[in-house]
């Protein structure tokens, strides 16, 4: 059983130490899309030109505009709680201290996923600050990126988690940011199109959650509402509701031995 008191008391405690340094953390989310943005605004845009998306015409910067705010949404997620969670479990004992207390093991790591999804929340608002200054954002259909964002960190926070009960040491983290996280980043519509892959890595693309989270941010930007936004949307809940209980079970099973 997880208890909401008891969630919150672990998101509370990962939201203080947040606040220490959130001048540092508040850098990456508005310098990176603004690097990206000005690079390919700047240089690739100028050779590709417009792309054909839902029936309509749209820059190449509008295009990946939406996808810088999805891979956002899954870096934050993934690497809180893996590295993040890793590090708080293994190097500074913080999961042994809090299970000292009345805190159960589900709490603790339901607390630790739901604050990656908060984590890829803010940082998600804080990119749609400086993509809006570029147009790139349509409102109010641009404010559901907001709860996609959680949406999306629970996702990607639950899958990271999932790896992390399996991971014994930090280094090898680099398995499945090299075998899951990058080929997502290349291929799941982030950059060009999905159309444009062969058929085989179309269906292989369509397994991705990626795919899904970026097509959701895209139609959300251009205010485009139709039935493949609810299938994308119910994949990714879909994906929360199967990973959510398996990382609860094996960090339940590394945990208490």
């Amino acid at each position: 059983m997880v208890s909401w008191m008891g969630l919150f008391r672990v998101w509370q405690r990962n939201f203080i130490v947040y606040r220490q340094n959130w001048k540092i953390r508040f850098l990456s989310p508005i310098l990176e899309p603004l690097f990206y943005l000005l690079a390919f605004g700047l240089g690739l845009s100028t050779l590709v030109g417009y792309i054909r998306y839902g029936g309509i015409e749209v820059t190449y910067t509008a295009f990946i505009a939406p996808a810088l705010i999805a891979i956002n949404i899954m870096n934050n997620a993934f690497f809180e709680n893996t590295y993040g969670s890793f590090v708080r479990m293994y190097y500074q004992k913080t999961f042994d201290a809090m299970m000292a207390t009345p805190l159960t093991v589900n709490e603790i790591i339901a607390g630790e996923i739901v604050w990656g999804a908060t984590k890829s929340t803010i940082a998600t608002m804080i990119m749609m600050v400086v993509i809006s200054v570029f147009g790139l954002i349509q409102y109010p259909a641009g404010l559901l990126l907001i709860p996609l964002s959680f949406l999306g960190g629970m996702a990607f926070g639950a899958v990271g988690m999932y790896f992390t009960a399996m991971t014994r040491h930090i280094d090898l983290f680099n398995l499945p940011f090299f075998l899951f996280i990058t080929p997502m980043f290349l291929f799941s519509g982030t950059f060009f199109p999905v159309e444009n892959l062969p058929e085989w890595a179309r269906i292989t693309a369509m397994l991705l959650p990626l795919t899904h989270l970026v097509g959701a941010a895209r139609s959300l930007c251009f205010s485009q509402f139709d039935g493949m936004m609810l299938w994308q949307l119910g994949y990714m809940a879909l994906f929360s509701l199967v990973f959510f209980p398996l990382a609860l079970y094996k960090m339940r099973k590394r945990l208490i031995k």
